[in-house]
């Protein structure tokens, strides 16, 4: 049997974009040409590999299975052939995803994206929020880079603090106390952001050290939603001073009343792109961006 490996960065694209219009545009090619790749991808398997649901295309089961070992497959070839070669920037035709909070994603990514266009016009970011098991990613290749505070990783999984960041309290500028001091803090009624739901904060446990609490009032998986409640009522959320550029014109920061440590950013990837000049040049552009204006 013939094997062409083209069909793999076809199928790897489709299964992707779940679109054969969004597949041809990002491999620059005719949405005729794609939808005859995807004819030949299903001869060589045997499988619809997508198909149509309304105005949708789904993928198959067998396609789900295959999902993932197909992109790892093709960025493993990215790899093998990029390896030896000298990075041209101006030609580089790349998908990136990241993943990443979106306190994170607010701080980094327009200037990322500002300076990737600028440099790497050809390069597409795409960016996920937090998952539960977000070091799976990495392994599949279903993700890049991920930036975490987490310090600790897996064997395979490299990593490199690129931030450290210190903790503000965000509420309106007319709170009847001041929370920059314990009492105040403690009095008003906090908002606590967490992608998986749960109460208690780093904060919580410098508090209980200190020999006292704060109440929560609200529980929210992302920071525009904390934000937007502090906005509207007497609240107050503790959040990275990264985040304080976000802050509307209703809203400001203050330092939090009691020592707190200090936050890492860091930016972790698989092993398998270490030697993966394009990933490699990515890495040093997030630490770049991030290392100008930003917390240290």
């Amino acid at each position: 049997m013939h094997l062409d490996l083209n069909l793999l960065v076809a199928l790897d694209a489709l299964l992707d974009e779940g679109s054969v219009g969004a597949a041809a545009d990002r491999l620059h090619l005719s949405q005729p040409a794609m939808s005859r790749t995807l004819g030949r991808i299903r001869r060589a398997t045997g499988d619809e590999i997508l198909v149509r649901a309304g105005r949708v295309m789904l993928p198959t089961p067998y396609a789900e299975r295959i999902r993932d070992e197909v992109h790892q497959l093709v960025t493993r070839a990215q790899t093998i052939f990029t390896a030896g070669t000298d990075l041209d920037l101006a030609t580089l035709d790349r998908t990136f995803t990241l993943q990443c909070n979106d306190v994170v994603a607010g701080a980094l990514v327009p200037r990322l994206i500002a300076r990737v266009a600028a440099t790497a016009p050809g390069v597409c970011l795409r960016v996920l929020g937090e998952a539960d098991t977000d070091a799976d990613g990495l392994r599949r290749g279903t993700v890049d880079v991920r930036l975490t505070d987490e310090t600790t990783h897996p064997a395979d999984v490299r990593s490199a603090t690129v931030l450290t960041d210190t903790l503000v309290t965000a509420g309106r500028h007319d709170l009847a106390v001041d929370p920059a001091t314990t009492a105040g803090f403690t009095a008003l009624p906090h908002v606590v952001v967490s992608r998986r739901g749960r109460r208690r904060h780093r904060i919580d446990d410098v508090l209980e050290a200190h020999g006292t609490a704060r109440r929560v009032s609200l529980i929210v998986p992302t920071l525009a939603m904390a934000l937007a409640a502090v906005t509207t009522a007497e609240l107050v959320t503790v959040v990275p001073g990264m985040a304080a550029a976000r802050l509307g014109p209703e809203l400001r920061g203050w330092p939090l009343p009691v020592p707190t440590p200090a936050i890492p950013a860091v930016l972790a990837w698989h092993a398998r792109h270490d030697r993966d000049s394009a990933h490699t040049w990515l890495r040093d552009t997030i630490r770049d961006v991030l290392s100008v204006g930003g917390p240290r």
